[in-house]
């Protein structure tokens, strides 16, 4: 019996959509990639383009142009057709339009008869998340958001620039808002294995300048300083949306920092927000439950009611 074919939607083709096309490819992570875009014509050059490398990876993996229909029997249905941020504007600002782009897509894909998992990158991806769960009618270990998957990675590289290790040797996550109600939760973050509030409080003399909120700052404005320079970001999160994808078809169980929907988990319920999960062949397998500390846990309910308000006005007729 030949092995069961891993299949990929990906809705949007453009610069996110090509570049976790790109990383999935180069890291053999699927058998086959469908783009689906509006414009066709468009998702079928990327997709020929993307087929040229085959030559030049381990094994190769089919991309072609589709439509909805073809989402039918897709393992995996990546959301990344989405509003763009104009200048000036944060991610919240594109609610209404992102709301009504991702009811016509996720109605588009649930009327093909799709019964995977979501894995959406859309801005503003907290609220889109939601509004996927909510019109996919899914249960909720079924559709992720890349959350703050891409900030935590931030965080990670900038520490290890300062602590002069591996980004891999550090652990830690950015929670809430994949937004401006971000915090880093330290009382978690590690290097080595060793917590870094002791690491600081015992090198005092070697790190005089550290100035964890700072770190905190530059973590969450590190989209934005990509996005003033060259206008947008792709490979940070192409590359998350890719890691995600592979911990799911590959049963890897892997701890990322998602958008998942609450149920109860850190005192929050009905409300989508970036926190660390097990993420394996079912979707999400399991929310890790951090015991946050006083300040984290305001700076965590804060995010989740700037969240919500975002859904509410989702919902409201423009």
């Amino acid at each position: 019996m030949g092995r069961k074919n891993r299949k990929v939607a990906i809705i949007g083709s453009g610069l996110v959509g090509s570049s976790s096309a790109y990383a999935m490819i180069n890291q053999s992570i699927c058998d086959e990639i469908v783009i689906i875009s509006r414009n066709y014509e468009y998702a079928l050059a990327q997709a020929l383009d993307l087929s040229h490398c085959a030559d030049f990876t381990s094994t190769r993996t089919r991309v072609r142009a589709g439509l909805y229909a073809d989402c039918a029997d897709a393992d995996i249905v990546v959301l990344t057709a989405g509003a763009n941020v104009k200048p000036g504007q944060k991610r919240m600002d594109i609610i209404a339009e992102a709301a009504s782009i991702t009811r016509e897509v996720v109605t588009s894909v649930m009327d093909s008869g799709f019964d995977g998992i979501f894995v959406v990158a859309a801005n503003p991806v907290d609220v889109v998340t939601q509004i996927a769960a909510q019109v996919s009618g899914l249960p909720r270990h079924r559709v992720i958001g890349t959350g703050t998957s891409i900030d935590s990675a931030r965080l990670k590289t900038l520490l290890a620039d300062v602590f002069q290790v591996d980004p891999r040797s550090v652990h830690g996550y950015a929670m809430g808002e994949h937004g401006e109600s971000q915090f880093v939760a330290w009382s978690h973050v590690t290097i080595g294995g060793k917590p870094i509030l002791h690491i600081v409080d015992e090198h005092k003399l070697r790190f005089p300048d550290l100035d964890l909120q700072d770190i905190a700052r530059k973590t969450k404005d590190a989209g934005w300083e990509i996005f003033t320079r060259k206008g947008s970001t792709q490979f940070g999160i192409g590359s998350a949306i890719a890691y995600i994808t592979r911990s799911i078809l590959n049963d890897d169980h892997r701890i990322i920092a998602v958008s998942a929907i609450l149920d109860g988990e850190y005192g929050q319920k009905d409300v989508c927000v970036g926190v660390p999960a097990i993420i394996g062949d079912s979707g999400i397998e399991e929310l890790i439950e951090f015991n946050l500390n006083e300040d984290e846990q305001v700076l965590f309910e804060r995010s989740c009611d700037i969240i919500r308000a975002g859904v509410a006005s989702a919902a409201q007729p423009s």
